[in-house]
């Protein structure tokens, strides 16, 4: 068994949430733990306030789907900079900077709420299931990614769901 595990690089969270509206930057930190090729993110958020709507006491969808990116955009650029996946394996990090916004869309999104999350502080995980590199209509390549995600708090709060993800105009 190969296991690694990458500590929040600060650096890096900086440069993956620059996009983001000081306000919107609810990732705080991040462990990429890399065992066996299979790529898994825990990491801690807090939202003090909503970026769009008064206060609901609760996480909502928006806010979801918000952290999600802001987890699998930061572990993206994890695989890429420490070479986790093999379907990353020819990126470099320039290859990212240039990709993070345009060229990698979420195609499919869902979440479940079981019980209310406190947005105020909370956990999140998110992992890579399955990976496959698809030619459609014989296009040019892309990669389609088949993600989850989940969220919980320490009153047992639960939020969880799947994403799947395109990445188009890959690197030569």
């Amino acid at each position: 068994m190969t296991a690694s595990a990458h500590p929040c690089d600060p650096e890096l969270l900086a440069q993956v949430l620059r996009p983001y509206k000081e306000h919107c930057k609810y990732l705080k930190s991040v462990v990429v733990t890399s065992v066996d090729g299979d790529v898994s993110t825990q990491c801690e958020f807090a939202i003090p306030e909503s970026c769009y709507i008064d206060d609901t006491g609760h996480l909502n969808s928006v806010e979801v789907n918000i952290c999600y990116n802001q987890v699998m955009y930061y572990t993206v650029a994890a695989a890429v900079r420490w070479k986790l996946l093999a379907d990353f394996a020819g990126w470099t990090m320039e290859d990212y900077w240039k990709r993070q916004l345009p060229d990698i869309l979420i195609a499919r999104f869902e979440s479940t709420f079981r019980r209310p999350v406190n947005p105020r502080a909370f956990r999140g995980e998110f992992a890579f299931q399955q990976i496959q590199r698809r030619a459609p209509g014989g296009g040019p390549p892309l990669l389609v990614a088949h993600t989850t995600h989940r969220y919980h708090d320490a009153s047992g709060g639960r939020c969880d769901g799947k994403a799947t993800l395109a990445f188009p105009n890959l690197p030569d």
